[in-house]
């Protein structure tokens, strides 16, 4: 078993978010909030109870802001960052790590993923590495594993043709991080790259043949927060256990929701699958599956799957209707 103080947790955050922008134009992805706080916070959630005390972060786009995060949490003894100038692929930004994690074990968790998993039992698993797997419908968007018994024995980033369902999603446990890296140093110098990059997949590949027991784990809750609709899935999800706000004022609340104890909610419809940030003032407002940021200011509005950002203002109107027999409005 390994002992959780000496792990690494890497997670890679460089990538620009272009998909949510415009919201990415002024905060970097993982620091977008889903269910009440950013996305990274969610990750670093799982880790703190594993024991976990020492993250490497892997930084571009904005990535002093996600240091910034990361430092003001009291969790963790040590955290620290490496940046990767060319985003040159998920292969490429774990090599950056190697001067901090050197032969030290790493549990890699990707940064705009969110994750829910059993990883106190996987560490007492044998073996060099462990990869989380799930399911999925359509295999040639991930990088997939074929298995026998437990055994890894392939591994494939997004195959044209069918090789296997059981996609990697981001959470994994690399025993042994001196061979990964040396795997790693070996595309590079190869120059080994699938449409421009170099994939963490071929680097895991590489480990197995040359003899690495690799095996899998299921991961049941995979929440992407890569676009708009996969933020509200991930945010209806997340929400399913919130407790339900007790200070609203004349406001009727559809749980699940989530809403922040500093926003100010009244005269109002909320939910269900709805979460309200820090400051946020929502009044005379009907919202549903929407996810309202931090100090925004939401006043006489109808608002279905949306994402309202950190200090937007959206103030509607209320509409004086004489209407007919037989008549139809549509707005």
């Amino acid at each position: 078993m390994i002992d959780a103080g000496n792990i690494w947790a890497v997670i890679p955050v460089a990538g620009v978010g272009t998909r949510l922008r415009p919201h990415t134009h002024t905060r970097p992805k993982p620091l977008l909030h889903v269910a009440g706080q950013p996305i990274i916070g969610h990750i670093l959630d799982q880790l703190v109870p594993l024991g976990v005390k020492r993250v490497v972060l892997v930084i571009g786009y904005m990535g002093e802001l996600i240091v910034d995060y990361v430092q003001a949490r009291s969790d963790f003894e040590r955290v620290e960052w490496v940046e990767q100038k060319e985003l040159l692929g998920l292969g490429h930004a774990i090599a950056q790590t190697k001067p901090v994690v050197g032969a030290d074990p790493m549990l890699m968790v990707y940064g705009d993923t969110v994750f829910r998993a059993d990883l106190a039992r996987e560490l007492s698993a044998k073996g060099d590495g462990l990869l989380g797997v799930k399911k999925v419908e359509d295999p040639r968007r991930f990088g997939v594993v074929v298995t026998e018994g437990e055994k890894v024995v392939k591994l494939v980033e997004k195959p044209e043709e069918f090789v296997s369902d059981q996609a990697i999603v981001g959470v994994n446990l690399i025993r042994e991080s001196a061979q990964l890296f040396a795997c790693l140093d070996d595309l590079v110098k190869r120059d080994v790259r699938l449409r421009g990059e170099f994939q963490l997949t071929d680097a895991l590949q590489l480990m197995v043949e040359q003899g690495a027991n690799l095996s899998t784990f299921p991961v049941g809750g995979w929440f992407d927060c890569g676009t708009q609709e996969a933020m509200l899935e991930t945010n209806r999800d997340l929400l399913r256990d919130s407790p339900a706000p007790t200070h609203c004022k004349n406001t009727v609340v559809v749980p699940p929701v989530h809403i922040d104890p500093t926003a100010e909610v009244r005269d109002s419809v909320v939910g269900p699958y709805v979460s309200i940030g820090a400051g946020a003032i929502v009044q005379h407002t009907i919202v549903r599956n929407a996810i309202i940021g931090e100090q925004a200011e939401v006043k006489a509005a109808l608002i279905e799957d949306s994402l309202i950002g950190f200090q937007a203002v959206l103030k509607g109107r209320w509409n004086h209707l004489n209407i007919g027999d037989m008549s139809e409005i549509t707005t």
